[in-house]
């Protein structure tokens, strides 16, 4: 921070990126160098072969080539490694530098190729050593070449004209004039256009239909929305999370326990704490089961495909209750093993899937007598882009007073399946084969979200309904829907999983907070990223890494960021998009919550390492309150994982087990026996 401008533009690159690269290159050339200069030395002398003399004006010409280059890219090295991420002075003379070393592919290409024409001469009969060593630099020469160029590439910003034009280089800025917000008007469309052609770029494969068009066009204002108040470039975004993650470590050692909700069940939901652990045990299975084969294969990589062997391929009797692709029958053949039913208790399946249309399935659970509605997560591209649909829109709900609206693109995938489910009459066709039973639907990560709307939308039809909403994500509800919702929605929380604190107003904090991270710190950003790097692999104690604000306290986390002007006037060569942009000003969307009551499921202790790891957990009922920020860590993906969910409420329920085999007393006769 801030972004390096050369020739006139912004580039996603900042001036301090270059030690990695740079050393990684220096490391090359200078064993490139050492090896060309011991060769002439040795073939000094010996030049006499037809197409000497040009082989010792191209080895002279590489050897002073590659000082230059060495000379160049330690002074870019050198500079890079100078000021912290928020202070680029000290690095100012960086485009200088980089122009003099670009300067310098010029004779390099001449030189590649010349070597090029040299080696390809029919003519030239010197040592075939000598030959195959040119032949080599001349191939590294190209690759380096061919790999500046994809860089060059990728660090491209399309808006790096408009980024460095947008303000005249003046103390104030009038961002109140028409003529300035003319500008930010311009800028904000251009950047939600170039988000937009990316999107479309790389979902090219699922064609361009009115819902298609209409998400993409929402995404990219969302992305341009989210990314244009700063001036960050990828590498500040990592080494404020790996800051933000050893602060938040440091804080959690340093911390009471979180307090525990105690609250007993409210009436309409029968039980305790364990009861819904019990049940949100056996229903998990169904909600990992609408994933289908990919999953039962990534659980079971030993023996998913023998045991799919005998159910893939095989001929069904009837095919009308199946909608959608599962030609080689690999998705329900899962499913069976899953759950364990057999082909007679499902009612209806859907893999049909598109834009806000996903897949579920529809069984009789004989077990807990239920007709269960499994809807399932996140597993396509389209599936993709409903996540990212994260607008609100309204939802209406008879009963409900206040603000009721959610996600909007789980709400269409709700209305989706709500469809499905009452207009084509499946609902009916369940409750006609077994009108005892209860409806109860199930659901993870986007699953669970429309699981979870679904329950809503039919509440008022079915008053006994219950939903299990596994890991759903965090932006789903607004506050008078998630507290209607407390009374039939259980969700299932594991540990700190990313997506269920995932919502708009927590991505606006945690910005600002890396925001804040990276302006404090007083340490180069190459430092923090090898010591992050350390950290996250290997662990140890975070108070060793550059965390802390020196001689400033922590209350300085909480306290409005410094604009971002003052942070670049040091140096014109920078400059910001929104100059004085207010990162503390309240979050411009609306806030979101998690539906009905939350079971949190933390991991209490861990014996061994990696696969071998015997992890137990321990659940408690858990505030919406406590999910209203993102947690970094290694485990934040891993904990969202359905079959770690399931592993986790599995061995909550065994440990329960266990626990009651251990405290039933035991039988006079038992107690005879013993004595």
């Amino acid at each position: 921070m801030p972004g390096l401008v050369m020739f006139g533009r912004r580039w996603a690159i900042a001036s301090d990126d270059l030690v990695f690269p740079g050393a990684f290159e220096l490391f090359l050339r200078v064993a490139w160098w050492i090896g060309i200069l011991l060769l002439y030395s040795g073939q000094k002398g010996h030049f006499e072969c037809s197409g000497g003399l040009l082989l010792r004006i191209y080895l002279i010409g590489l050897i002073v080539l590659l000082a230059a280059i060495i000379c160049s890219t330690s002074a870019i090295v050198y500079v890079s490694m100078q000021g912290t991420i928020s202070n680029p002075g000290p690095r100012q003379s960086i485009p200088k530098l980089i122009y003099i070393r670009l300067a310098l592919y010029v004779p390099e290409f001449v030189w590649a190729t010349l070597g090029a024409i040299w080696i390809s001469d029919a003519g030239v009969n010197c040592d075939r050593t000598v030959v195959s060593v040119v032949m080599g630099a001349v191939i590294i020469s190209w690759i380096i070449i061919f790999f500046t160029t994809v860089a060059v590439v990728i660090v491209f910003d399309p808006l790096g004209k408009k980024k460095v034009s947008s303000f005249p280089c003046s103390d104030v800025h009038d961002l109140e004039s028409s003529q300035s917000m003319q500008v930010l008007y311009n800028v904000k469309s251009k950047a939600a256009r170039v988000w937009e052609n990316r999107i479309k770029s790389l979902c090219c494969c699922i064609g361009h239909d009115d819902d298609n068009r209409a998400a993409f066009s929402s995404i990219a204002e969302l992305f341009s929305s989210y990314f244009s108040d700063t001036d960050l470039v990828p590498s500040d975004i990592a080494a404020g999370l790996t800051l933000l993650h050893q602060e938040q470590d440091k804080v959690e050692l340093c911390r009471d326990p979180e307090d525990v909700v105690c609250l007993p069940p409210s009436p309409p939901m029968s039980g305790d704490l364990d009861a819904e652990l019990e049940k949100a045990a056996h229903y998990m299975q169904f909600a990992a089961a609408a994933y289908g084969w990919p999953l039962y294969i990534f659980s079971n990589p030993l023996t998913g495909l023998c045991k799919l062997s005998g159910d893939c391929c095989r001929n069904r009797t009837s095919d009308s209750d199946i909608v959608g692709g599962d030609y080689l029958n690999c998705h329900f053949g899962s499913i069976l093993q899953i759950t364990g039913l057999q082909y007679r208790d499902f009612i209806h399946i859907s893999f049909h899937n598109k834009i806000y249309e996903i897949p579920f399935f529809i069984a009789l659970d004989h077990k807990t007598e239920a007709i269960l509605v499994a809807v399932r997560g996140t597993l396509s591209l389209e599936d993709v882009l409903t996540d990212l649909s994260a607008d609100c829109e309204t939802l209406t709900v008879e009963g409900v007073q206040g603000d009721c609206f959610a996600h909007k693109g789980i709400i269409q995938a709700a209305n989706y399946v709500y469809g499905r489910l009452i207009n084509d009459g499946i609902l009916n066709q369940a409750f006609t084969i077994a009108p005892e039973y209860k409806l109860v639907i199930v659901g993870h990560s986007l699953g669970a979200g429309a699981a979870s709307i679904l329950a809503i939308l039919l509440k008022n039809s079915f008053p006994t309904l219950r939903c299990y909403a596994f890991s759903p994500p965090g932006g789903l509800l607004s506050k008078p829907l998630a507290d209607y919702s407390k009374d039939f929605i259980v969700t299932v929380v594991v540990g700190k999983d990313f997506i269920s604190r995932l919502s708009m107003p927590n991505m606006e904090d945690l910005k600002n907070r890396i925001l804040r991270m990276v302006v404090n710190c007083n340490k180069p950003k190459y430092r923090i990223l090898l010591q992050g790097c350390w950290y996250e692999m290997f662990g140890g104690n975070p108070d060793d890494f550059p965390t802390e604000l020196d001689r400033q306290s922590q209350a300085a986390l909480s306290q409005p960021l410094l604009a971002e002007e003052s942070l670049t006037r040091q140096s014109p060569s920078y400059n910001t998009l929104f100059e004085g942009s207010p990162l503390n000003s309240p979050s411009q969307y609306p806030l979101l919550y998690l539906p009905g009551r939350i079971i949190h499921i933390v991991e209490k202790s861990r014996t061994g390492r990696f696969c071998f790891s015997d992890v137990e957990y321990s659940a408690k009922w858990s505030k919406e309150t406590m999910f209203s920020s993102i947690f970094i860590s290694p485990k934040m993906i891993t904990d969202h994982m359905p079959d770690v969910v399931l592993k986790a409420l599995r061995s909550l329920f065994q440990d329960k087990e266990q626990c009651i085999s251990c405290q039933t007393p035991q039988s006079p006769s038992s107690a005879m026996n013993n004595q």
